[in-house]
């Protein structure tokens, strides 16, 4: 894949995974899947929590689509955040059997996010 074509896949990928974020995370945690995306018993104050911090992330994944290449840090940000985040609540959900359902809800969706945008990262900035 050339460095052109690379940029363009990430600029797709961060729009794609923002939009998610944005829209996707309130329907998972709240109807389709509670216990496979929040904590048991259910804590709204966290719940409300991560939802805004998602979907604030989201924003600036799509507005940083437009220009990956000056928006390395939030890359970065997103792909390490996404490895803890998931990284945690692998351990949470393997100590704590409440939060089982965790190991195949929000567990793997944060992995695969984290690889998507390091297996795409912009070209390195060329110095005139």
């Amino acid at each position: 894949m050339t460095p052109d074509q690379k940029l363009k896949s990430l600029g797709i990928a961060l729009r794609i995974i923002g939009t998610v974020f944005i829209v996707g995370i309130y329907p998972l945690m709240m109807w389709i899947w509670p216990s496979g995306w929040g904590w048991e018993p259910r804590q709204p104050e966290y719940e409300q929590m991560i939802i805004g911090i998602y979907a604030t992330l989201g924003v600036f994944l799509i507005l940083a689509a437009k220009n990956p290449l000056a928006h390395r840090s939030l890359i970065g940000f997103t792909i390490c955040s996404s490895v803890v985040h998931g990284g945690i609540m692998l351990f949470h959900g393997i100590a704590d059997e409440n939060e089982r359902a965790n190991l195949a809800g929000d567990v793997p969706a944060l992995f695969p996010v984290a690889a998507a945008l390091r297996c795409l990262p912009p070209p390195e900035r060329r110095e005139p």
